[in-house]
């Protein structure tokens, strides 16, 4: 049977018109509807229609409307923050979106799995996830891992016979290789139809996201009860139901940080969204937030420390007992060339069986591969694992070749004890050099007696075969800036242990005391074990489950654990890992889908951008949410204690000004400081630890002290004014006045609890004028435009009373640079 065509392009537009995309998402048309009923949900929105309804009942139109705008306007704020973020999420995950490979318009094309019209005729390959319902048109030696719909983990093998020539969405490829046509997509295949895609599973929260909501219940309990105590306690004093009520909301409306979870949310998706400016595509926003705490990271060598070139560079021929060099050009044609080609893939994607295609056409007198034809396949399996094929031509000719892990080979080669160990000898020989070492060998069975496992065969041993796939050359560079930023490095490999070894020596990789294998792996105690990984940074020799059983081990002993990797066998470390980090070049789709980051050019240089990102993201979050914090308590003191104490105004501040003030609050603490750069030296320090506190007791201390303070100035200013027999109006003007210039100085001083603001003043934030000067200009309209000010109830300030209050707001923010001036002067001492 020939290749398919597949479809033209009109074809493709007209069956996706008329049986729509493979998609699973139904619900996505109703997105913006589903943010708004977040938006109009909660509890500062519900305030504000309150507060607007109370001020027309009260005949107070102006402040109505005000307030009607001052809706619409966090309303706005918030839509487009969160729209903002749904869709840089939205376009990573486009970006991580699975490939599928296509015939169009009669040429194999990859393009996003979600592109897939019904008719298409898919390519599908060992590894591949099926991206939609098929038939099979063409197939060889070709099995498929059915359990996610059939709970059945044993492959099932396919062929042309009705009933098993169909393929099914989200199953995966174990071996050989198929030409299939689409017959259903999206909802209409069997894994949409019993609801079991991975879209519709409702992730679970992380634990900074519980966190912060169990605050924000928190805070909106509070808020409740502290709307009841002055709702009736001002309605004992004026017996005025309404007004009494609208100075409750005050409070409540000052209580509620609003601002933390758009914060939050804003980080996580604009953090995902640098991540892919460095390279990097984050599968989940809040993969950000553990980057920053990852403590090991384990690296896969083949290709993400070294090249991945796997150049044929020395050739062992076990009948001459003689060493071809193919480095200098040199290498001449022998069977164990000969025979590593027929035991490869037809058409290579691995780098080791290009490097031998391309070996055998340069040196070969006769290419045979346009006369023989694949009779069976046996994909890789067994541990180490090997890969068998069988090859015939007309004439009955036929070739059985294998190759692979030369322990494998070995086991089924007929030979004595010391001549596998003679031949071991000279395998650890070569690995010693940095070389990756493969055995090869044939066999002479019948066709017709062909046993149903490969490792049932007899084998005959040709020889080896010796790749080097050099070090990267950014390598060390990127090693040492592990070590600086406190973070272990793993190497595992499923290479021999001196082939590791040789390459660690290139890099200035640390060793650790010992290097362990798989089979030690397996074969120790978890407890033993979990001893071990800490000074052992070495791993050779390795498969699936012993990769699986370092990482528990490593999780046990509470390190965030990242690790890398690009095949299949590494899915299931992947998926253990805190981090899994899936290569974007090589790696295959179930890697990727295991996989929480995804790095576009195999580059691993950018996993030290990441971490270094996620570690700025967490320390800038953290500072946003100490600001709020500090400016959440003098707006709910002042609104409190003038009432508690009896002063002669007690009604400072009304709606009005708290939604000014959040106003101002909301892109102060979710653009500034997102948009604030790492502090100097940051990544020379060790990794956060994870806990279940954001806060250590210092740091949130020092926010509530800094709160404290800034109501001590602004009261105190008020007091001053309020001794002095000024009128309401300057009392409250001067209060508002000294706390917007406290809430400039602190937005620069929590720029860094460490360094002094004379050195963060030089940081890079274009934001920050601008911003800043936006609440200064909001500030002298209210105060000096007359519409405005009598909107707000205020006087005109003299420039003795701005001096006065821009005084009592430094002396009430900036004794934080002593403390910081203390704590560097400690640090440096120590």
């Amino acid at each position: 049977m020939n290749q398919p065509a597949g479809l033209n392009d009109e074809e493709v537009l007209e069956n996706r018109k008329k049986y729509g995309t493979n998609d699973w998402k139904a619900g996505d048309q109703h997105k913006f509807f589903k943010v708004l009923l977040e938006v109009i949900t909660e509890p500062l929105f519900i305030i504000l229609v309150l507060t607007a309804m109370i001020y027309f009942l009260l005949g107070e139109f102006s402040e109505g409307v005000i307030m009607l705008f001052a809706l619409s306007f966090v309303a706005g704020i918030s839509l487009f923050q969160e729209n903002r973020s749904r869709n840089a999420v939205d376009a990573l995950n486009k970006l991580a979106a699975p490939l599928a490979k296509v015939m169009r318009n009669g040429i194999l094309v990859r393009i996003a799995s979600n592109e897939i019209v019904v008719n298409d005729i898919i390519n599908l390959e060992d590894g591949d996830l099926i991206p939609a319902d098929g038939m099979i048109l063409k197939l060889n030696d070709y099995s498929v891992n059915e359990s996610i719909l059939t709970g059945e983990s044993l492959a099932v093998y396919k062929d042309l016979n009705p009933g098993n020539n169909l393929i099914f969405q989200g199953t995966q490829v174990v071996s050989g290789s198929c030409f299939a046509r689409v017959t259903s997509i999206g909802m209409h295949t069997a894994f949409g139809k019993i609801g079991k895609s991975l879209h519709e599973i409702t992730e679970s929260k992380t634990p900074l996201q519980q966190q912060i909501n169990r605050f924000i219940r928190s805070m909106v309990f509070i808020g409740v009860i502290a709307f009841l105590i002055v709702w009736i306690l001002n309605y004992f004093i004026t017996r005025d139901i309404l007004q009494s009520m609208l100075r409750g909301l005050t409070l409540a409306m000052s209580i509620l940080p609003e601002e933390i979870p758009v914060a939050f949310s804003t980080f996580m998706a604009l953090g995902a969204y640098h991540l892919y400016k460095k390279k990097v595509i984050a599968r989940s926003p809040h993969t950000v937030e553990t980057l920053g705490a990852a403590t090991v990271i384990c690296v896969d060598k083949t290709g993400t420390i070294t090249e991945n070139k796997m150049m044929v560079s020395v050739i062992y021929d076990y009948v001459s007992d003689k060493y071809f060099d193919y480095t200098n050009n040199s290498g001449k044609y022998n069977e164990v060339l000969n025979y590593a080609l027929w035991a490869s893939e037809t058409i290579p994607f691995d780098a080791m069986e290009k490097s031998i295609h391309h070996m055998y056409s340069k040196l070969s007198p006769l290419d045979e591969r346009k006369d023989f034809r694949m009779f069976h396949e046996y994909p890789l399996s067994g541990n180490p694992p090997v890969m068998t094929h069988v090859f015939s031509d007309k004439s009955g000719d036929y070739k059985i070749a294998a190759k692979g892990a030369l322990e494998g080979i070995l086991s089924q080669c007929n030979m004595q004890l010391n001549q596998k160990e003679d031949i071991q000898k000279k395998g650890h020989m070569l690995a010693a050099k940095g070389f990756r070492v493969l055995g090869v060998a044939k066999a002479m069975t019948d066709l017709d007696k062909l046993p149903k496992s490969q490792h049932e065969f007899e084998f005959d041993f040709l020889g080896m075969i010796a790749f080097y796939d050099p070090p990267k050359e950014n390598m060390s560079e990127i090693i040492s800036q592990f070590y600086q930023a406190g973070i272990q490095v793993k190497m595992i490999t499923g290479d021999y242990a001196e082939t590791a070894i040789a390459i660690a020596d290139q890099i200035r990789f640390n060793k650790g005391s010992e290097l362990l294998t798989g089979k030690q792996i397996i074969e120790m105690e978890f407890s033993l074990l979990r001893e071990k990984v800490g000074n052992a940074h070495m791993y050779a020799r390795m498969f699936p489950d012993a990769k699986l059983k370092v990482i528990e081990a490593l999780k046990a002993n509470r390190e965030v654990v990242a690790m890398t990797g690009d095949g299949v066998n590494d899915a299931p470390a992947l998926k253990a890992a805190h981090i899994g980090v899936a290569m974007g070049m090589r790696g295959s789709e179930v890697a990727k889908n295991a996989a929480s980051l995804i790095i576009m050019d195999d580059d691993l240089k950018h996993m030290t951008e990441a971490v270094a990102l996620g570690r700025k993201i967490y320390e800038n979050l953290k500072k946003a949410i100490q600001y709020i914090i500090s400016i959440h308590i003098p707006i709910i003191l002042i609104v409190t204690l003038p009432l508690i104490l009896f002063w002669k105004f007690y009604d400072i501040f009304s709606p009005i000004h708290v939604i000014v003030l959040e106003l101002i609050m909301g892109p102060t603490c979710s653009i500034i400081y997102e948009n604030e750069p790492l502090e100097e030296n940051y990544m020379n320090k060790p990794p956060r630890k994870m806990s279940t506190s954001f806060f250590s007791f210092r740091e949130l201390f020092i926010s509530i002290i800094q709160g404290l303070a800034i109501t001590v100035s602004c009261l105190g200013v008020g007091y001053f004014y309020l001794s002095g027999n000024s009128s309401e109006e300057l009392v409250r003007t001067s209060i508002y006045t000294t706390l917007i210039f406290s809430n400039l100085f602190l937005t620069l001083v929590n720029r860094s609890f460490y360094y002094s603001i004379l050195r963060t003043i030089r940081y890079k934030n274009i934001l920050i004028p601008i911003i800043l000067s936006i609440s200064l200009l909001i500030l002298f309209a209210s105060i000096y435009i007359g519409p405005v000010q009598e909107l707000f109830r205020f006087e005109a300030l003299s420039l003795t009373d701005i001096i006065r209050c821009l005084t009592f707001a430094f002396l009430g923010v900036m004794w934080v640079e002593l403390y910081k001036f203390y704590k560097r002067k400690f640090d440096s001492g120590s």
